[in-house]
């Protein structure tokens, strides 16, 4: 199957994430992927290697001709089966492209907020195939209107690969932050923003600290309140176990150095790829039971659901897991669950099946049209 993709959004979004995991996934899978991207972008860079075409663009806007001759160059040299959009402003350059040309368009949304009325009714109706990455977006298109029909699902894809444990880093890391070896590090991956639930999760690590003495919480990320966090950190009597190690673009060495993550959002999350990531490292993971969270891990096998801000719920859930025998057999467990349900082999076979099953029911309707006009 022959696929373009075309997302030439410029910021490292979790919907740019994505759009490299599952183009490098349909590579491995032996599909030939053409890609439309902002140039030297974090798209750009995360597919460079991968057997992927590359070509430079930039949709500004719905409107950019520039945008739609490089798209219709790409079209021209690889002459795809498919359309593959990732990003709103690229919605209706596509669904118009491959409407004029007779090529199918599969467009993935990534967030719940409604989109424009107009385009709301019209994009899902319009496109071959519409995908939602959780149960949890799913019903929320479903409550603005969009027929239950049109709507599938298809997770995010995650490289084990990428996310394979290394002891080496480990200890290379946990160095660089003056953190013991034996430390049991209790690990955010995130923004930093009151929404996530990170003062919730100060607070709770704080008062596992004072039962636990070698734990230990790296904060990885940045945000408008990340100088608040910091703040908080110092009035604890053990602050210095909190280790702010900023913003990175690549998170996935830093899963070798913790031992555990929390996903500790109040605010509604619409999936959670950094859950799903953690457990493909073998780590156990604290989540909150909220939006689209529960569908990234099994509570009690690979992880706990905890009330969202609830502290002492939290702080119990890390003094769990500080336990080797109750952490090592969920992690062990976490990596299997991702293997089954998040990997890249598998989530190219759903999404290569939805594509070939749209092809086949477009054929038959284009023969029935035809023997019907005979």
């Amino acid at each position: 199957m022959k696929l373009l993709f075309v997302g030439t959004n410029p910021e490292p979004t979790g919907a740019a994430t994505h759009f490299v995991a599952l183009a490098q996934a349909m590579v491995e899978a032996g599909h030939s992927v053409d890609a439309v991207v902002y140039p030297d972008g974090p798209v750009a860079q995360g597919l460079s290697g991968s057997g992927a075409r590359l070509y430079p663009a930039h949709f500004r806007n719905a409107f950019d001709l520039r945008g739609y001759a490089a798209t219709l160059a790409a079209i021209r040299r690889q002459r795809p089966d498919w359309l593959v959009g990732n990003f709103g402003k690229e919605y209706w350059p596509l669904v118009l492209v491959g409407r004029a040309l007779g090529i199918p368009v599969a467009l993935f949304r990534h967030r719940t907020p409604p989109m424009k009325r107009f385009s709301g009714y019209l994009l899902p109706r319009l496109a071959q195939r519409f995908y939602a990455v959780s149960q949890h977006a799913r019903q929320a298109y479903l409550d603005q209107g969009i027929p239950g029909q049109l709507v599938r699902v298809l997770h995010n894809p995650v490289n084990m690969a990428s996310c394979r444990p290394d002891a080496e880093r480990r200890r290379s890391i946990l160095r660089s932050l003056a953190i013991p070896e034996d430390a049991i590090v209790l690990g955010y991956f995130g923004r930093m923003h009151g929404g996530k639930g990170i003062f919730t999760l100060m607070e709770a690590a704080g008062e596992a600290m004072a039962r636990e003495p070698r734990l230990h919480c790296l904060w990885l990320g940045d945000g408008p309140e990340a100088p608040a966090l910091r703040a908080q950190a110092a009035t604890q009597a053990l602050g210095h176990r909190h280790h702010f190690a900023g913003w990175h673009h690549d998170v996935h060495p830093f899963y070798s150095a913790i031992s555990m993550l929390a996903f500790p959002s109040i605010a509604t999350e619409t999936f959670g790829r950094v859950s799903v990531e953690a457990q493909a490292a073998g780590l156990p993971v604290l989540g909150s039971n909220i939006g689209g969270v529960p569908e990234t891990l099994l509570d009690g096998i690979t992880g706990w659901l905890l009330p969202p801000g609830d502290v002492p719920a939290w702080r119990d859930a890390i003094l769990a897991l500080c336990d080797p025998a109750v952490r090592l057999p969920m992690g062990a467990a976490a990596q299997e669950f991702v293997q089954r349900n998040f990997s890249t082999a598998v989530v190219a076979e759903q999404f290569a099946h939805s594509l070939a099953e749209a092809t086949r029911r477009r054929s038959a309707f284009s023969r029935g049209s035809d023997a019907s006009r005979g």
